[in-house]
This record gives C-alpha cells, structure tokens and sequence, in this order.
C-alpha cells in the first residue's frame, strides 16, 4: 500500500531510523541492545480439506479440493530478531487485544531482564494503549503520574501515548512505521513465508492441530535462520516512495 505522507520531513525521519536501526541490528546486539520487529498474524484459519488434494504428476498440476471445513481461528504474535533472523518467544491466543499483547510484550522482554530492547512495529491501537504504557511504566520502574486516559498526561490520547512509548531514554523502546507503510516492518517477510509454506495448501483438523505446525515451522526457521539483508538506503526509499506517490498524482 502506498503510504499518505502528511508530513514529509517526519516521514523521512521515521524511515531513515528504521533502515538505520536494520543495518545496525547486529552492532547494537553486541552492545546489549537488541532490534526485534513485531506483529500479529491474524485470524490464521484451521481449514480441514473435504477430500485429500492430489499431488502433482508428470503430466498433472496439484489438484487441490475446494470445500473445506473450518475449525476456528487463532492469532500468532510472533517477533523477528533482526540481527539473526530469528523468530522467538511466540504466542498464540484466540484474541487480539491490548491484553495480548502486554503479554507478548513481557514474555518478550523477560527473556532477558538485563537488555535494552527496541521494538519496530505498526501504528494499530492496541500498539499504543494504555496497558501498554502501564506495563512499559511499571517495568522500567518509572516513577511518575501517567495521567488519565482521554482526559490528561501520558495516557491522554494515542498521540501522549506514542510519545512515551518512543521516548529514545527508556530501557524498552518503540519504533513506529509511518502510516500505511507496515510493509518497512522486517516480520511482515516472515509472515509471507509462513503463508506460502504452512497455511495456503494446508489442512488442519483443528486449531491446536495449526497451531502446532506454526511452532514446528518457527523451530525449523530458527535452525537455519538469517537476518534479512536490507540493502536499501532509506533515502533510496524515500525517493521511490515520493516518486511512485507524485506518478500517481499526475495520471
């Protein structure tokens, strides 16, 4: 999706960072500082196939029964660690919500207490809410009035929350895309790979069934996992972006 820029110098700024923060993912681990990209993959279907697809044959395409049966859905939570490439500490819930996601959040950065973490993710709600502050505010142990939420402070709107939750002096920080442009955040790659290989030809007969597919796809990513090479400056894509986005004004 192309991205609407309101404001260009802050889009710059946004994607300059990110890139910056890629490149330098492996540098900044060895520092104790640790770059991961972050989202949700959401309503993953467990499609049981009414018939058994037939393989393909000399002679013969992969024939692939069109009924299904479905089974409910889940959400997996999953966070890349761009200077290897890994995939770690994934959660799978049935809902997706800012609840949820503190939980990913924790069980991200309680994997090591001792390290400063940075975040690259979206700009969804539930990034920016107000469990989230309280959490981040509670684990760096910050001691000051958060406000209250839709009326003052910290928590008053997602703007003050965005705020915090980006402010370069905390332990855990957050990295937002510019609006429309998730497509910067390195998991989104991953996310692919897992639809092509797991989801799109599969059947499951249940959603523990899915869901235990999705761990052994991210045990066997991990055994051969490389951090994605980002060869792209981000000037490079700012002037792609601005070039596309001026060719379609023009047409």
């Amino acid at each position: 999706m192309r991205p609407r820029i309101d404001d260009l110098e802050e889009f710059e700024l946004r994607v300059e960072l990110i890139c910056t923060l890629y490149m330098m993912a492996a540098k900044l681990m060895d520092m104790g500082i640790i770059v991961v990209s972050i989202d949700e993959k959401t309503c993953m279907q467990a499609l049981e196939r009414k018939h058994p697809s037939m393989p393909a044959a000399p002679g013969r395409t992969r024939c692939e029964e069109f009924e299904y049966i479905r089974h409910g859905t889940t959400c997996l939570t999953a966070t890349l660690r761009v200077a290897d490439g890994t995939v770690f500490a994934p959660t799978l819930t049935q809902t997706r919500d800012a609840i949820d996601f503190v939980g990913s959040i924790k069980s991200i950065v309680h994997t090591d207490r001792k390290k400063r973490w940075i975040f690259i993710l979206d700009n969804l709600n539930t990034h920016m809410s107000e469990e989230l502050v309280r959490f981040i505010a509670a684990e760096l142990k910050l001691k000051i009035d958060l406000g209250a939420k839709g009326k003052c402070g910290i928590l008053k709107d997602m703007q003050s929350r965005q705020a915090f939750l980006e402010d370069p002096g905390h332990g855990i920080m957050f990295v937002f895309t510019p609006k429309h442009c998730s497509w910067l955040n390195q998991i989104e790659v991953w996310f692919s790979k897992l639809s092509r290989r797991i989801l799109m030809h599969a059947s499951h007969t249940s959603i523990e069934e899915l869901e235990n597919d999705v761990k052994s796809f991210i045990t066997v990513h991990n055994k051969t996992a490389k951090p994605h090479k980002w060869n792209c400056s981000p000037k490079d894509v700012v002037a792609k972006i601005v070039e596309a986005l001026s060719s379609t004004a023009t047409s």
